[in-house]
Order: C-alpha cells, then sequence, then structure tokens
C-alpha cells in the first residue's frame, strides 16, 4: 500500500516538472515493425516528456512477413531471448512507458529481452500496445509477471496497422488525431486514479 501510493506520487511528480519543461527521469521504450508503436509512443512523450528510445536488436528480424512469424514463434517456443543492440543507463529513471505491438497475442520477445536485462525494482511501469485488430493478447499481463518488484499501471491498446494484409503504418492524419485524444484520457485518468495493490 504505501510502494502504490509512493509510486503515484513519484509519476504525479514526473507530469509536474514535466508542464515546467524539465522531465528527465522517464523514458518511453519502445519496440515498432509498422511505425504504430512509435507513434504512439511519439504522442506520450509529447504529453509527458522525457527519453525516446526505440529497442533493437543486434540481429534484425527478417523484413519478410512469414519469416519473422515462423521466427518469433520458435523464440517464444523455445523462451530464447533475442540480444539487443539497445543499451541505457535505467538507474536515471523513476518512470519507464513501455511499448509494443501484439506479436502472437503476447509480449515480442525482444520486450522480454529488456525487461530480463535490468533490474526494474521500484520502478513505475506504463505499458502501451499496438495490435491488428485481436487486441493486446497476454501482453500486460506478461509485464506484470516479468516485473513484480516494479509498480505495473493500467495499459493502452490500440488498433494499428495489419501487416499481414498489407497495411502498415494507419496512426497518422486523423487517426493520429483520435488516437493523440485517447492518448490524453489514459494519462489522465493515470494521474487521478489511486492504485492499491
Amino acid at each position: 500500500m504505501k510502494k502504490a501510493i509512493l509510486c503515484i506520487l513519484l509519476w504525479n511528480l514526473a507530469i509536474s516538472i514535466n508542464a515546467q519543461g524539465n522531465n528527465d527521469r522517464t523514458a518511453i521504450i519502445y519496440l515498432s515493425r509498422t511505425k504504430n508503436t512509435e507513434a504512439v509512443a511519439k504522442l506520450i512523450q509529447a504529453k509527458v516528456g522525457g527519453d525516446l528510445i526505440p529497442l533493437e536488436l543486434q540481429k534484425p528480424y527478417p523484413e519478410n512477413y512469414k519469416a519473422i512469424v515462423a521466427q518469433v514463434a520458435k523464440e517464444n517456443e523455445t523462451e530464447y531471448l533475442p540480444p539487443l543492440k539497445t543499451t541505457m543507463k535505467v538507474d536515471q529513471y523513476d518512470t519507464l512507458f513501455i511499448g509494443f505491438p501484439t506479436w502472437g497475442m503476447q509480449l515480442p520477445p525482444p520486450i522480454k529481452s529488456f525487461l530480463k536485462s535490468y533490474d526494474l525494482e521500484n520502478k513505475v511501469i506504463i505499458p502501451f500496445n499496438t495490435h491488428a485488430g485481436y487486441g493486446v493478447g497476454s501482453g500486460f499481463k506478461q509485464i506484470k509477471e516479468l516485473c513484480p518488484k516494479s509498480m505495473v499501471l493500467e495499459g493502452f491498446s490500440v488498433k494499428g496497422g495489419v501487416e499481414r494484409d498489407g497495411i502498415f503504418l494507419v496512426i497518422k492524419g486523423e487517426k493520429e488525431q483520435e488516437v493523440e485524444q485517447l492518448v490524453t484520457k489514459w494519462l489522465s485518468k493515470l494521474k487521478t486514479r489511486q492504485y492499491e495493490k
């Protein structure tokens, strides 16, 4: 209970610091293949500030859709964690937004790799997600499981592209404006709700 209240106070402090244009304790970490998750990450950064950190792999996934689906399915089956090219000093952050697309109805292996690579104890973790129409799957649940000593807040999920059908970046133009309103509403809800575990 006390830990939950402290985390909310830290989150509200981060928001107020950002209002003064000096929020350097927040990171927005994301994995994006079709740029939809990246678009949401940038909308979040515009609202709360912080550092935008794209996750990159040491060995990038194949461009071919069927090839990446097969590779990710194998990685999930074997619990393989792909090595990340991206590195960061996580100690300098209090709040971590974690963004990802839904792959195979769960967290993409690179996100699992990131969460298992760092000590995230006492961090405020705020997940966000884009999907092809089937929702977040078990992604938010998996983040809670992988971050048992973090304060994981309510996530945000929105439909993006459908790569299987050749529909890539859709969060642009009018759709981007719609998603911006949803992000604003979600962030406002996070700021005011009392999270008690």
